[in-house]
């Protein structure tokens, strides 16, 4: 009995042991392995799932650097394939390569020919490190390989990759033909002849603000404008441009008509309104500004500019001293784009004809230049003189009404030719004063009129009446040339409208540190021609590269002036022909 029990033991733990040894079997699938290796010897058209349920990397040391597949192509989960250099290496391991997960390509594939996988199966819920992903593909159907014509299929993709190219690069140029530009100028007001231009996507430099104190991008030195007056936006949405008042104390209006907050000087910010070309914004009572819009930069101004005034008041022991000094700048000029006008004038015995001459000159100048024959007689002569002496007469003309007031002026003409080289022209009257600067020298554009001056000194003499001894001034004016003032110029010859006219200036697109100095008297009666194009120089270096670097070099000058004590209004305009400082 108990060989018997011993022998139903040893039968029990012998069965126990093959039905482990079937379950070790039936886990294991080593089936599965001479499948593979019987593909191997021969290409087959069809392939299980299973055949593709390998792991992306191999820790098989016995695959060395230098060895190369036979496979031309390798295919990722998603059937896109991309060719193989020959040596599948890995970078996210060192030491460890790429396997083939497709079987060794028969003798009979020929270059050029691809496969295209339909694999079967179900997405995993749980994807382990090293599994392959599989795209889920209709019940029933077998993962084929299938050959194509490889050389139809990249002419097909080359097409569509240079349609896209096309495509690509119209982007930009679409946008930038649905750029908004808005233009802003100051037309009266203490501030008149300020211009300012940006476009709908500059959106470092939006929104537009109008104020007095910085960082106004239209700064308005009026004394009935809020530091901080209105603001203009760019609305994405309704591809317009937007004023609004932020709750100025004076107001704001729009055509004449209020936009501010019905409870005016509460501070309240009042609503947007829609901005459409040739509107007028009146901030206070006095500054106005005119709206231009278009969807072209035809307002674009192809230079750095900078303006900065002061009466410098407080310079004559605080007695109020009534500013006179005018600037004005335009570019480019109506009905003349390649051409732009930069001018300071400054009043004597009043600001009135200084107000007069800086609204007569833009528009007489734009008037000659409209005629095509004198605007093509100067792009191929590269000379002004005949038009700037037009101009001065032509404004000489007008000022008929100011017998005992005048003004200096200095006007800077430049424009373009064909070949996208500048040329820059100066006339003046009287002792406000512009200086360029241009491939390391400096140029005085203008000449001095004062009446002690050696030019008007010599003037005289040729005339036959020259100063007596002592004189410095005639009727109390130092000037001997300057526009208005008909009552003295006509008691006394001596005085002249005549301008003197600079020789034109080329200015290469290859001429380097190009700048040019405008200024009344209030500068150089304390600053020499030489000292401010040092002074400029050093702050050029400073700000390059830095935004509004024009407006702080202008800033810059009339602080020197300031430091030096100046006594009388000074008036400054910056123009930088490099852009890219």
């Amino acid at each position: 009995m108990a060989m018997i029990g011993m022998n139903i033991i040893g039968l029990f733990m012998v069965l126990m042991l093959l039905l482990i040894s079937l379950i070790i079997l039936f886990a294991c699938k080593p089936w599965r392995y001479f499948s593979r290796f019987r593909s191997s010897s021969r290409f087959s058209s069809t392939f299980k799932v299973g055949d593709l349920q390998r792991p992306l990397i191999s820790d098989d040391g016995n695959l060395i650097q230098g060895q190369t597949s036979e496979v031309t192509r390798e295919y990722d989960l998603e059937g896109a394939c991309y060719q193989n250099d020959g040596l599948l290496h890995s970078s996210l391991t060192e030491g460890r390569f790429y396997k083939q997960r497709l079987p060794s390509s028969s003798p009979h594939f020929s270059q050029g020919e691809s496969f295209v996988l339909e694999v079967i199966s179900e997405p995993s819920d749980n994807a382990l490190v090293g599994q392959t992903l599989k795209l889920p593909a209709e019940k029933g159907s077998l993962a084929e390989v299938q050959t194509y014509d490889w050389q139809n299929n990249r002419n097909e993709n080359l097409q569509y990759n240079l349609e896209k190219d096309r495509l690509i690069n119209l982007s930009p140029r679409l946008v930038e033909d649905q750029r908004s530009w808005l233009f802003l100028e100051v037309i009266a007001g203490p501030a008149i002849g300020l211009q300012h231009a940006v476009n709908s996507t500059s959106s470092s430099k939006l929104p537009v603000k109008l104020g007095r104190v910085s960082p106004s991008d239209l700064a308005l030195k009026d004394s009935e404008v809020s530091g901080k007056h209105a603001q203009i936006t760019w609305n994405s949405t309704k591809f317009k441009w937007e004023l609004v008042d932020m709750g100025s104390l004076n107001g704001t209006l729009v055509n004449s008509h209020s936009i501010s907050h019905p409870d005016l000087g509460s501070r309240k910010w009042g609503n947007p309104v829609e901005l459409a070309s040739d509107d007028i914004i009146t901030l206070g009572t006095t500054t106005k500004v005119y709206v231009r819009i278009s969807s072209q930069n035809e307002f674009q101004i192809p230079f750095k500019i900078g303006v900065a005034s002061d009466p410098m008041a407080m310079r004559r022991g605080g007695r109020k001293l009534p500013m006179e000094d005018v600037c004005h700048y335009k570019w480019p000029l109506p009905g003349a784009n390649k051409f732009g006008l930069f001018c300071v004038c400054d009043g004597h015995g009043g600001s009135g004809a200084a107000q007069s001459a800086i609204k007569i000159i833009p528009e007489v100048l734009a008037n000659i230049l409209s005629d095509s024959l004198r605007k093509e007689k100067v792009l191929s002569k590269r000379d002004a003189s005949d038009v700037l002496r037009d101009v001065f007469a032509k404004t000489e003309a007008r000022l008929e009404e100011h017998q005992y007031e005048g003004c200096t002026a200095t006007v800077l003409l430049v424009w373009k030719d064909n070949e996208e080289n500048f040329f820059a022209q100066c006339a003046n009257l009287g002792d406000s004063a512009c200086v360029i600067h241009l491939d390391g020298r400096y140029i005085q554009m203008t000449e001095d009129h004062r009446v002690v001056s050696l030019s008007e000194r010599k003037r005289f003499q040729e005339a036959g009446l020259a100063l007596r001894d002592g004189e410095t001034r005639l009727f109390g004016i130092n000037l001997a040339r300057m526009l208005g003032d008909k009552f003295p110029k006509q008691q006394d010859s001596r005085f002249s409208a005549e301008p003197y006219i600079s020789e034109p200036l080329r200015i290469d697109q290859s001429s380097k540190d190009v700048f040019a100095v405008l200024a009344s008297d209030g500068l150089w009666d304390v600053v020499s021609p030489k000292k401010a194009v040092q002074l400029a120089l050093q702050m050029r270096d400073k700000e390059r590269g830095r935004e509004s670097s024009a407006e702080k070099i202008a800033n810059g000058l009339l602080n020197e002036a300031r430091a030096m004590r100046t006594k009388d209004n000074t008036s400054i305009i910056y123009l930088d022909f490099d852009t890219s400082l």
